[in-house]
């Protein structure tokens, strides 16, 4: 209980509303500009925190964020490169090349310390060996994750396997990993499921990069918020009591065969008071806003607000554009 107490007073210490910058707008659904009224400076950190610098947040697409704290940067699942595999076009092809496109990631890349990969699934994966080998970076994820980044050629003191339970400390900032669930197909099958415990040849096309187990994180910054980051729409919901964030990045449920997915979710993160949704756009094409969603994405965007609004009503959601400085 005194672990779980301290969660919830850092929490309702932090910031409640999110602050745009760079032009963006916040919304509470997609297009929609938000709330009249001037935006609400987050709290300022308490003395003795070890925050430096102003903390901001900026969506790449899919589940990728890159997160500026002061002049260190962590990134979630980066994926810049957006190759066309069909998926869009309703004809996906398993054999579509894994080629990095080295200029959108240079253009967005100048530095990281920490990725943190919930799965290894081309669109979240793909684009991580090259930025590790770009930046230096340490790169968190599955054991999966882990002997892929040796077949790529990334050095192992590059490479740390977690498991989920594991709250490291980085100084300015913490990152909890926790154990978690990919969503499933129509079928209730996961795409490309499958493990690597050993580091298999470099992969070549999306099929050669598994699912490969899933991770969630929370990333704390001491005097800022507390930020739950999914990659994947279904949750181990035993895994995240206490973790109680202030925001809460959460994937877009494309099949419903997750049974009461945003209420259980809501309830078992005990009701984040930001909540953004993320992995609704089409990722196969460039950056551009606003975000292309396919029109069986939309509807299930518009049913996810809906549903957080009806389940969690003291929420705001904030549907995100990329590139936007976001200050929670």
């Amino acid at each position: 209980m005194p672990s779980l107490d301290r969660r919830r007073f850092l929490r309702d210490a932090a910031a409640t509303t999110a602050v745009v910058t760079a032009g963006g707008l916040a919304s509470t659904a997609l297009g929609a500009p938000a709330q009249a009224g001037a935006p609400t400076q987050a709290a300022p950190a308490p003395a003795g925190t070890r925050r430096s610098g102003r903390v901001s947040f900026r969506w790449w697409g899919t589940a990728g964020w890159r997160v500026d704290i002061g002049d260190r940067t962590v990134l979630v699942d980066p994926f810049l490169s957006r190759i066309d595999t069909g998926l869009f076009k309703g004809a996906l092809k398993e054999s579509t090349p894994l080629e990095v496109d080295t200029s959108a990631v240079d253009a967005r890349v100048d530095r990281a310390e920490t990725v943190l990969v919930t799965h290894t699934h081309w669109d979240h994966f793909m684009d991580v060996p090259y930025i590790a080998e770009r930046t230096g970076a340490r790169v968190f994820g599955t054991l999966t994750a882990y002997h892929l980044g040796l077949a790529y050629g990334v050095p192992s003191a590059q490479l740390s396997a977690v498991k989920g339970g594991e709250v490291m400390d980085f100084g300015d900032y913490t990152v909890e990993v926790v154990a978690s669930l990919h969503s499933r197909n129509k079928s209730y099958a996961v795409a490309f499921p499958g493990v690597r415990v050993d580091p298999p040849a470099k992969p070549a096309t999306i099929a050669d990069l598994p699912e490969g187990d899933t991770l969630n994180y929370v990333l704390r910054i001491p005097g800022g918020p507390s930020v739950f980051f999914m990659g994947a729409s279904d949750f181990a919901e035993r895994n995240l009591t206490g973790i109680s964030p202030d925001v809460a990045m959460v994937a877009l449920n494309s099949t419903n065969v997750t049974a009461d997915y945003v209420p259980r979710l809501m309830a078992a993160l005990n009701y984040p008071k930001v909540v953004v949704p993320v992995h609704f756009d089409n990722f196969e094409i460039e950056l551009r806003n606003p975000p292309t969603v396919a029109p069986a994405d939309r509807t299930q965007l518009d049913k996810l607000v809906a549903a957080v609004r009806e389940s969690s009503p003291r929420s705001r959601v904030l549907v995100p554009e990329y590139d936007t400085a976001y200050h929670f």
